[in-house]
């Protein structure tokens, strides 16, 4: 060995092995090895110390372990020195997290113990960034984060990372928002670099924005479209999701609360004559000689309950004014008669008298019917008809039925203010998507996510193979959580249920999911477990920290107990992408690209410069 060789290794060296248990090493350290910082070929070097890498030499292979504690070992023969330092020597416990084989190439795991007596030395630059290369030979990389400890530049992959289902779990102010926004800038842009027309056909990106944080121009790209969506006005942007979102069973059972035995059963035949009526080549005309057929009845009925109950329905579902727009009462031609126990209009008694029917205001007035071109008005519609028709025929109860369409009723405006009533829509003109819900009531926002990833899922399964479609949900939370007072249990299972189905299954499809949110316990479990790649930014609460523990099993003790003291921007990074946890910095974006996260100034409140 040259003797610059062995000056170097001499400057790297830092003490040797003393016992081995298990994966639990002891390395005692050199004496001369206790200021806190060396240099080394023109690079400062941040001396041994809790939480940094130790090469142990074994052979030709380097064995890499992490220092989780240090303590002295009292020297008999010194006892007598005042200093603690020159009275023993430093003994630093050392857990194995993987080895350098002889090409070069690091590898997480145990494959072998060293021996007592081997050599320990500091990791140079090299050494490093070896430890945290994370990128194949031919992969893609994103140079988004530095290493915490070393100041390294440390690039991340998009194979392995983008790929996946990625949690960016940190309570607000802890960096979370710009990590979402650096990974995404970062991938969209180096995606397009590449190629940006395979891009733009094979990749979507669909992101739910629930505090207007990602909408503006420049952020993540500036070639994006956003839906600014809003429920206190007609003034925001309509999504195009079309009748093929709306009008499912499924969906429509949630949206309505119905009870599984009673109306849902109802809703799946209101379906089903809607389907059978539009598919007509007049389905307005359809419609109204159904209603005809409807009035006929009504009017030949004994039963006057029965009766005023019908006209309530069909006052639904016909318009409430004639043509020269005064308001009509479609009961106001006719007069009822106990003894006969039948309607009589003018002269004419109608139980069984088709032509004196043909003449009365209501039976008229269906002429003026037309659809409303909105999906749920005209679905509403039907749920009468249908109704009408059930009553007819003794199959259903108004108590049991009409709560159903009152909820749809209710839902009615709010569903107008954020979807396109349009057929036909597509929601992708650009690839990249942003929802926004700042401005969306609570119920809404629980809603939409689910409408949209639903049907996108669905869409993505059957007819979009070999393409990829990235879900990102910032204040995940909001959507994905466990806990809620404010909705029905079936509501609440249908919700988790479809989200759960679309992480669990959905990469087979070539669906993956991002979350971020402020409180990984507030999720469920099974959504929180399936991630692939973790970014664990600052957390404090003690169930959340549990929750992590209990999900992202591979952390070792020390990154978990460091958790609640992170800086801001930093995280550990942690899952298949890596072969350990990684303490990184995530970079700033420059001002303009930055998420409208920050933390507002009282002094540039003052100031005048807010």
């Amino acid at each position: 060995m040259s003797d610059i060789r062995l000056q170097k290794e001499a400057v790297l060296r830092v003490g040797e092995v003393s016992g081995v248990t298990g994966r639990r090493v002891l390395v005692t350290v050199d004496k001369d090895k206790n200021l806190s910082e060396l240099f080394y070929d023109g690079d400062l070097l941040r001396n041994i110390a809790v939480g940094s890498y130790v090469d142990i030499r074994k052979g030709f292979v380097s064995l890499i372990g992490k220092v989780d504690g240090e303590n002295a070992n009292p020297d008999s023969s010194r006892s007598e020195d005042p200093d603690p330092i020159m009275r023993g020597r430093r003994v630093l416990s050392v857990s194995l997290v993987g080895f350098i084989d002889r090409k070069g190439h690091f590898y997480g795991g145990t494959k072998e113990l060293p021996l007592v007596g081997n050599e320990a030395y500091l990791l140079t630059r090299e050494r490093v960034l070896q430890v945290h290369n994370l990128i194949a030979e031919d992969g893609i990389a994103l140079h988004i984060a530095t290493s915490e400890y070393e100041g390294y530049e440390i690039a991340l992959p998009v194979d392995g990372l983008m790929n996946s289902h990625i949690a960016i779990f940190g309570n607000t102010g802890s960096g979370k928002s710009n990590t979402l926004a650096t990974l995404y800038q970062h991938f969209v842009a180096k995606m397009r670099s590449m190629n940006a027309a395979m891009f733009n056909e094979n990749c979507r990106i669909l992101l739910f924005d629930f505090n207007g944080e990602y909408a503006h121009a420049d952020c993540i790209t500036d070639d994006k479209i956003v839906y600014n969506l809003s429920t206190r006005n007609d003034q925001g942007d309509k999504l195009p999701l079309g009748n093929a979102g709306l009008l499912d069973i499924e969906m429509l059972s949630i949206v309505s609360d119905a009870t599984e035995k009673t109306q849902k059963p109802f809703l799946r035949r209101v379906l089903t004559q809607y389907e059978r009526v539009t598919e007509g080549n007049d389905p307005t005309e359809h419609l109204r000689n159904i209603i005809r057929q409807q009035v006929s009845q009504v009017l030949q009925m004994s039963d006057k309950i029965r009766i005023d109950l019908l006209f309530d329905y069909l006052r639904q579902v016909l318009p409430e004014q004639d043509e020269n727009g005064n308001p009509v009462e479609i009961a106001s031609d006719l007069e009822w008669y106990s003894n006969s126990a039948q309607f009589k209009c003018g002269q004419d008694w109608l139980r069984g008298n088709q032509g004196a029917i043909f003449n009365t205001i209501v039976y008229q007035h269906v002429a003026r019917f037309t659809f409303a071109n909105d999906i749920i008005a005209d679905f509403i519609t039907f749920s009468y008809v249908q109704l009408i028709y059930d009553v007819l025929a003794n199959r259903a109860q108004n108590e049991h039925i009409a709560p159903v369409i009152n909820k749809l009723r209710s839902k009615q405006k709010d569903i107008r203010k954020v979807f396109d009533p349009a057929f036909q829509g597509e929601l992708f003109g650009s690839n990249v998507v942003v929802v926004n819900l700042n401005d969306v009531n609570l119920e809404m926002k629980k809603t939409i996510p689910l409408l949209l990833c639903r049907r996108i899922y669905q869409e993505h399964k059957t007819s979009s193979q070999g393409k990829a479609l990235n879900i990102v949900i910032d204040e995940a939370h909001n959507i994905l959580s466990t806990e809620s007072s404010r909705e029905t249990e079936s509501w609440k299972d249908y919700r988790l249920e479809t989200f759960e189905e679309i992480i669990k299954e959905g990469r087979k499809f070539g669906v993956f999911v991002t979350i971020a949110s402020q409180r990984p316990n507030d999720i469920s479990p099974t959504i929180t477990s399936q991630a692939h790649n973790y970014f664990i930014h600052r957390l404090i609460n003690q169930k959340d920290l549990q929750s992590i523990a209990s999900a992202v099993s591979y952390i070792d003790k020390l990154t978990e107990e460091s958790i609640p003291t992170l800086p801001t921007g930093t995280c550990i990074f942690s899952g298949m992408a890596g072969q350990m946890p990684l303490k990184l910095n995530i970079k700033a974006l420059e001002h303009s690209l930055q998420p409208k996260s920050n933390t507002l100034r009282f002094a540039s409140l003052l100031a005048g410069n807010n």
